[in-house]
C-alpha cells in the first residue's frame, strides 16, 4: 500500500509561482514512477508532469517551460514547481504513484488532490 498526500495549492495571481508537494508513505519501495495531474470542471484530466525512478521527466506540452517536476528523499517526496501560472492552470492537482515506470503509467495510488486557483 502506498499513501499520497497532497499539499501546497492555493490561490495566486497570475504570473506568481507556486510549488506543490506529494509526500508518500507505505510501499515506496515499488514505485517507479510519479506524476502529477489536474482536472479543471467541465475539462478532462491531464497528466502535466512525471518523474520515473531514473529522474527522466515529462511534460505536457502546455506547461512545458513554466512547471518543474522533482524529488526529494528519494521517492518519500515530490515536489512540482510552477511558475509564470495562467488562469488556465487552475485545477485541482493531484499526485499520483505507479509502479511500473513510466511517465503515461499506469498510476496505481492518488492523493486527495489540493486546490490551485490562479486569479487576474
Amino acid at each position: 500500500q502506498v499513501q499520497l498526500v497532497e499539499s501546497g495549492g492555493d490561490l495566486v495571481q497570475a504570473g506568481g509561482s507556486l510549488r506543490l508537494s506529494c509526500a508518500a508513505s507505505g510501499s515506496i519501495f515499488s514505485i517507479n514512477v510519479m506524476g502529477w495531474y489536474r482536472q479543471a470542471p467541465g475539462k478532462q484530466r491531464e497528466l502535466v508532469a512525471g518523474i520515473t525512478s531514473s529522474d527522466i521527466t515529462h511534460y505536457a506540452e502546455s506547461v512545458k517551460g513554466r512547471f518543474t517536476i522533482s524529488r526529494f528523499d528519494r521517492k518519500r517526496t515530490t515536489y512540482l514547481q510552477m511558475n509564470s501560472l495562467k488562469p488556465e492552470d487552475s485545477a485541482i492537482y493531484y499526485c499520483a504513484a505507479g509502479t511500473i515506470g513510466k511517465y503515461l503509467g499506469p498510476y496505481d495510488y492518488w492523493g486527495q488532490g489540493t486546490q490551485v486557483t490562479v486569479s487576474s
